[in-house]
């Protein structure tokens, strides 16, 4: 890779072009017997690093077989930078690689021979695929150990090698399935700080699928949220925490008074429980800007003064736990008023 230093300032706007979406399903639909593992997938995910984020079972590694195209679905459609995962399976296996969660790596063989030998299958010539493949190792830092025996690995080696194989052809994509499993807290930071590295230094497009939330929260700048076979969020981390959250306000006088006011002026509040050592703080939930301004009318109608207010974003366990508490609460309902009917 190499970098382009520009000799003067940039005066011109630049203008903006909207990049076409990765990948984009419609009606997504995939069954096994009588057990559905997708319901009807609408989706747009960006050019980003990219967590795909679910439980166990919520139909993470169904989608990445379906987005490679392993499987077919029983009903939808879906597109990866730009080809068809029904007709164009090919295509998209050349343009991007894949990390599988299972430990599929032949013991009886090298590092080096086992990468070279992708590296071949993926169209490079075999002198191009053992020097390629040399590289690759060296990035995930195998370097040294490439000639040894996998089946005398470690797990967090084993990883790196799974790794090595998913970009040594150097994809505009690559797919992770729990790049994390099985590793220790060092090789867990060590394996996400490789992630991010190819991610923002190669250039690669990341789909991290996960259910360890520290783990998309470190590495993804966009999440994609399954439940039960059923897309429940697809939008960018930060720009979910822009404008929504709380607000932690702490007031001279009665809170109940304060929040009875706020409430008047359409604004929810209530006393922070978790709080040790700041009694009388308010949860100050915001709706835009709407809240900034109501507890400055507040203030100022009944004179009282503002001793301190803090934002606290919602994180991504918030985001999860909250949408998926809303999907099986509406799934539940949906029940329960067929059962009436």
């Amino acid at each position: 890779m190499t970098n382009t230093t520009i000799p003067y300032p940039v005066t011109a706007p630049v203008p903006a072009v909207e990049q076409p979406m990765v990948i984009e399903t419609k009606g997504l639909r995939k069954t096994y017997g009588g057990v559905v593992a997708l319901e009807r997938l609408d989706m747009s995910v960006p050019r980003a690093a990219v967590g795909l984020l679910g439980a166990n079972g919520a139909g993470k590694t169904t989608l990445l077989r379906l987005l490679l195209g392993l499987s077919t679905p029983d009903s939808g459609s879906a597109t990866v930078l730009g080809f068809d995962t029904k007709s164009q399976g090919l295509r998209i296996r050349q343009h991007v690689g894949y990390m599988p969660e299972s430990d599929c790596l032949p013991p009886g063989t090298t590092a080096a021979d086992f990468v070279a030998h992708m590296a071949e299958m993926s169209g490079l010539p075999t002198r191009a695929a053992r020097q390629r493949a040399a590289d690759v190792l060296y990035q995930v830092g195998l370097d040294e150990e490439r000639y040894r025996l996998i089946k005398g690995f470690s797990t967090g080696m084993k990883q790196r090698v799974k790794l090595a194989q998913a970009i040594v052809h150097d994809p505009d994509l690559v797919f992770l399935d729990e790049p994390t499993n099985g590793l220790d807290p060092q090789g867990r930071d060590e394996m996400l700080e490789l992630i991010i590295r190819i991610h923002r230094r190669l250039g690669i497009t990341v789909m991290l699928s996960s259910h360890i939330l520290s783990d998309i929260e470190r590495v993804c700048d966009h999440v994609v949220i399954l439940n039960g076979g059923r897309l429940i969020l697809s939008q960018a981390i930060g720009g979910a925490r822009s404008d929504t959250g709380e607000l932690l306000v702490r007031v001279e006088g009665d809170p109940a008074v304060f929040m009875q006011r706020l409430a008047q002026m359409g604004v929810r509040a209530e006393l922070n429980e978790e709080t040790i050592g700041l009694p009388g703080e308010m949860i100050v939930h915001r709706n835009g800007d709407q809240a900034f301004d109501a507890v400055r009318d507040a203030a100022a109608d009944l004179g009282i003064a503002l001793r301190s207010m803090r934002t606290r974003a919602p994180s991504l366990e918030d985001l999860y736990l909250g949408n998926v508490q809303a999907d099986e609460a509406a799934i539940q309902a949906a029940r329960q008023s067929n059962g009436r009917t």
